[in-house]
This record gives structure tokens, C-alpha cells and sequence, in this order.
């Protein structure tokens, strides 16, 4: 990394120290406050904040038939839920299948997986609190690799990290420096890996996404091909009382057409229809902040009346 001027180091610093503060009080706060703290916090703001903007086009593009009324509630609710997971990222530690707080459906398949010694590659969307899963996977004993996309600001990275290194986690950022090495190097050595596979990648293959095209990243899809294994999706499901649905879906088989762009469209597109079909099912839980369609999708929303 390139060394920071003394202005920027500054701002990264007052910034850090900023995070280390919101840390250290929601752990303070307890599990339960916290989620109510973010929860609540981020209802009454995230409105008012030019991102909502974005979530309601979202929710439009997703739910056509939705009344306006209607669309504005679950956009709400919406907000709520992104804030309750980033106060409880403060407090993964707490929030672990051993707390009694996830249930998990499809146990059995994470327990094979640690029990064949070889490597899947577990598939998902930002769903509820996506870090539930992490949890879950180490808990069941099946090595993983968790990938992650690095923090702009190299000290809340460090934070994060530790932050997720309380409850087990390994990490690597995939884009940059040696992580995509790392990444296959560890799936020789019978290591999983767990990637989020439902954000824009501009380069990856089009596919359909609530009636709409979109691009998604194709790597996932790649990696199942190279060593011969499945993608295995996971979701979770938010519950009352900061508790948590974690569900080990049957996997997704790839390849077979023979013909490997095609192979890896199919895949793609297989996992795409898979988030699409979990967001349905609670629509709330998953993070409508992200511009997910490309701009030409967008673009036709002016062409129709708001509701």
C-alpha cells in the first residue's frame, strides 16, 4: 500500500478512533442494545439520506405492483435490519451457534462437507446478518477460507479484522495483492471458501435478476469448475429476539453443457436465482443500499409513473 499523506493518515486515524469508539460501546451496551441502538438509528436516518433514493428504485425495479405506501414501510424496515447487522458485527462473538441464538437447518451438510475433506464453495447474498454464517461454518468444524473486500481505511480494516478474529475468522481480501493465490492455494489444500455472490461485477456474465439483467461475478462458478465441487448456498434468516435462521440449501452442481462459458452463465445465473428466491421469502432482510442493476436498468424507471 502506498504510504498516506500526513492529512489523509490523519483522517483515517480520527476516523478509526471514531469506529474503535462505536465498537467499544455497543459491546458495552450488550447484544440485544446494540441491535436495538443500529436498528433504530439507521430507521429514523437511513430516509433521510440520499442512498434512499437508491434503495426505493431498488424496491421498485424488484416489486412493480408494490403501492408506494407499502414500498416506503419495507424500505424502513429494510434500513432497520442494515443497522441492527452493523452494530452486531461489534458483538459477533456473542452471536454464535453456541449462544443459542441459530438455529440451523441442514446441519447435516455442513458435517459431511468437514467430514469429506474436500473443498465447496459456499455461496450467498447479504442477507439478514450475512456474518452468521461465517460463525456457522467454523462452528461446524469444516476449514474455510471467509473472503471479504478490504476497508478503505487500512486502521478499521485492522479493526474489522479483529473484530471477526474473536469468533474464528480467517480473512483475505480477494481483490488485490495475493488473496485470489491464497484463495486457490488453500482449496488445494482441502480448504472451502465462502463468497457473497448477489453485488454489480460489471465484467461477469449476464444473467436475470427479478425480470431485469444484471452482471454478477463469475468467479465462484469458476472456482466449483476448477476443483470439481459444488456450490453450496446458505442463507439466513432474521427471527425476533436478534435470533437467526441459518439454512444449508441442497448444493448446485456446474458444468456438464460442455461448453465452459456456458457452464459458468448457468452457474451464475443459478445463484442469482437463488438470492432472488431468498429475498422474496423476507424481502426486509437483505441490503437494498446497493446499486445492483446496471445504469440502463435504472434509466427505464423514467419511464414509468412512480408507482
Amino acid at each position: 500500500m502506498v504510504k498516506p499523506g500526513l492529512r489523509r493518515d490523519l483522517v483515517w486515524r480520527l476516523e478509526a478512533a471514531g469506529f474503535a469508539l462505536f465498537i467499544g460501546l455497543m459491546r458495552l451496551i450488550g447484544l440485544e442494545a446494540a441491535s436495538a441502538f443500529g436498528g433504530g438509528l439507521l430507521r429514523a436516518l437511513g430516509p433521510r439520506t440520499g442512498t434512499h433514493r437508491t434503495v426505493i428504485r431498488n424496491l421498485r425495479l424488484a416489486f412493480p405492483d408494490m403501492p408506494s405506501a407499502e414500498r416506503e414501510a419495507l424500505a424502513r424496515d429494510a434500513w432497520e435490519q442494515t443497522g441492527r447487522t452493523f452494530a452486531e458485527t461489534a458483538v459477533m462473538d456473542r452471536l454464535t451457534p453456541a449462544s443459542g441464538r441459530i438455529e440451523i437447518e441442514g446441519l447435516e451438510r455442513l458435517h459431511a462437507i468437514r467430514d469429506s475433506g474436500q473443498p465447496v464453495v459456499f455461496v450467498s447474498g447479504h442477507l439478514a446478518n450475512f456474518e452468521v454464517m461465517a460463525a456457522c461454518i467454523l462452528a461446524a468444524g469444516v476449514p474455510c477460507q471467509i473472503t471479504y473486500r478490504a476497508a478503505n481505511n487500512p486502521y478499521v480494516d485492522a479493526q474489522i479484522r479483529a473484530a471477526r478474529a474473536r469468533y474464528g475468522v480467517r480473512l483475505f481480501a480477494p481483490k488485490g495483492g495475493d488473496g485470489a493465490r491464497e484463495l486457490l492455494a488453500g482449496m488445494q489444500r482441502g480448504e472451502s471458501v465462502a463468497l457473497m455472490n448477489d453485488q454489480k461485477f460489471s465484467e461477469g456474465p449476464e444473467v436475470e435478476f427479478f425480470g431485469h439483467p444484471v452482471n454478477a461475478a463469475p468467479g465462484p462458478t469458476r472456482l466449483a469448475l476448477k476443483f470439481g465441487t459444488v456450490l453450496q448456498p446458505l442463507s439466513v434468516t432474521r427471527l425476533p429476539g436478534v435470533r437467526f435462521r441459518l439454512t444449508v440449501h441442497p448444493p448446485i452442481a456446474v458444468g456438464g453443457s460442455g461448453d465452459r462459458s456456458e457452464d459458468i452463465r448457468q452457474g451464475v445465473q443459478a445463484v442469482t436465482r437463488f438470492v432472488e428466491q431468498r429475498v422474496r421469502e423476507a424481502p426486509a432482510d437483505w441490503f437494498w443500499v446497493h446499486k445492483r442493476w446496471p445504469d440502463h436498468v435504472y434509466a427505464r424507471l423514467t419511464d414509468l409513473s412512480p408507482d
